[in-house]
């Protein structure tokens, strides 16, 4: 995501360091082991122990895909769907939770028998008709309706579906996917994901991953969309529009659907023209681009105030500057292909990404990541930038603060700085690599920074990560 908002200081703890496995993706076994407290006999958790968003995720299943089914009237912004989910059960579950809030549910089954639910605030809580043994995949099918809208996140900003004067701009970071579809809503759980959407005619509705194929009939149309690799839930999309549409394959066969609404396409050119050149030097510096296909979503959106990572499809809500497409472009190395297990280590997405937007303009004529580097740091003592530590951002209010964008930066610039360029590159690309489609935390990225450099980096991120206030500079 861009555009931090500024945050209030919050005091953190220092880091507790813990015992990894350096550059091997999380297994799924274990992230849904240590996603959250074990469940008290058959019923799963009601979230995955988050410390910033407790009631997000839910316990006892992994959702292996969703099918999701939609039709959007703009006008009377209606949205009926239907989302099938087809799970495994990691306990005997008699009864468990989806994350869902807002619309009116239909009808539920559990592997096509009628299955009892009642609402708890955001959660869909579901009694089977059967218990539900340890390891059994099952499918959950729920039909819902209303009028969808968004949540306010802890800072205030707007997250999940979002109307705008001809559409939705749909971007869930980091709760939002739950006002327009029931899920297992936390980072540690991906699956890959189904899209029919239907529209009026005249409008498009783009998701993540490849355009399958449209279809128009009776004055509406439908899109369908297929997103192979594991994807966490608030990186989907169903943002819908009046939108001018490119499509191309680049030189290394990603395949790239642009919709721009025509209000924003003559200032959004100069940037998506430079996508195929940024996935390219991105991936000389990362690895290889870890999805099939690519693109842009540049909506109108004036209420929004930020762009979102959307996986494969970063959706924008003006026409993004080269630096916005950069760092949003990083995101899908950085947060998207390694997404985090807690909310709390978010500097890995934010910082990561910002420092990429440092490094493009560093290698594109523009200032050095070093001046970069210094032009912050001669902020005084009492600047936003030094309220609390990017490591441990203290609440969820705080995830989108300065700190988390800025001091992440400059402590990879800290890194690169104590490590040489060489080991820098390596540690970048054997994080993104190793951890590919699967999730890291910071401690897995110190340990791998301390295996590739050979150097004990304990003082370096306790400082840049973990110190409260401005740190000492060496």
């Amino acid at each position: 995501m861009t555009l931090p908002r500024r945050q209030p200081a919050r005091r953190t703890q220092v880091l507790r360091r813990e015992a990894v496995v350096v550059a091997v993706p999380v297994a799924l076994a274990a992230l849904l082991a240590a996603a959250g407290p074990a469940a008290a006999g058959t019923t799963g958790t009601a979230g995955v122990g988050d410390p910033y968003f407790p009631l997000a995720g839910n316990g006892g299943y992994h959702v292996g895909h969703y099918d999701l089914t939609l039709r959007y009237d703009p006008r009377s912004r209606r949205l009926d769907g239907t989302a099938v989910l087809t799970a495994r059960a990691t306990q005997r579950l008699t009864r468990f939770d989806l994350d869902f809030q807002g619309l009116k549910v239909t009808g539920l089954s559990v592997d096509h028998a009628r299955a009892d639910h009642r609402r708890a605030g955001q959660e869909l809580v579901v009694t089977p008709h059967r218990a539900l043994h340890k390891g059994q995949w099952f499918r959950v099918t729920v039909t819902y309706t209303g009028e969808p809208g968004p949540v306010t996140d802890p800072d205030g900003s707007l997250d999940g579906w979002i109307p705008t004067d001809d559409g939705a701009f749909v971007a869930g970071e980091p709760q939002g996917a739950m006002t327009w579809f029931p899920g297992n809503n936390h980072p540690t759980d991906k699956a890959s994901y189904d899209f029919t959407i239907t529209v009026p005619e005249g409008h498009t509705a783009v998701a993540n991953g490849t355009l399958l194929g449209r279809r128009t009939a009776h004055g509406r149309t439908t899109f369908r969309w297929h997103q192979p690799e594991p994807m966490a839930a608030y990186l989907a999309t169903a943002t819908v529009g009046k939108f001018k549409v490119e499509q191309y394959t680049t030189r290394d066969g990603i395949r790239v659907y642009n919709a721009v609404d025509p209000r924003e396409a003559t200032a959004a050119a100069p940037a998506l023209k430079k996508l195929p050149s940024v996935l390219e030097w991105e991936s000389k510096l990362f690895g290889p681009y870890p999805y099939r296909a690519a693109g842009s979503i540049v909506d109108r959106a004036p209420n929004v105030g930020f762009a979102l990572e959307t996986q494969t499809r970063p959706v924008y809500d003006s026409a993004p500057s080269l630096s916005t497409l950069v760092h949003e472009s990083a995101h899908q190395w950085f947060g998207d292909s390694v997404s985090l297990t807690s909310w709390k280590d978010i500097w890995l997405n934010e910082g990561f990404a910002t420092y990429t937007e440092w490094l493009y303009a560093e290698q594109h004529g523009g200032d050095s990541a070093q001046k970069t580097f210094d032009a912050l740091y001669a902020r005084p003592a009492g600047d936003a930038l030094w309220e609390f530590p990017p490591g441990d951002p203290g609440s969820g209010a705080n995830i989108f603060g300065t700190p988390v964008y800025a001091r992440g930066a400059m402590t990879l610039h800290a890194l690169r700085t104590a490590v040489g360029d060489r080991a820098f590159q390596r540690i970048l690309r054997a994080w993104a690599t190793g951890h590919r489609d699967g999730h890291g935390t910071t401690a897995q990225f110190i340990t791998l920074s301390e295996g590739v450099s050979g150097k004990n980096l304990d003082r370096l991120f306790e400082k840049w990560l973990y110190t409260p206030g401005k740190p000492n500079r060496p």
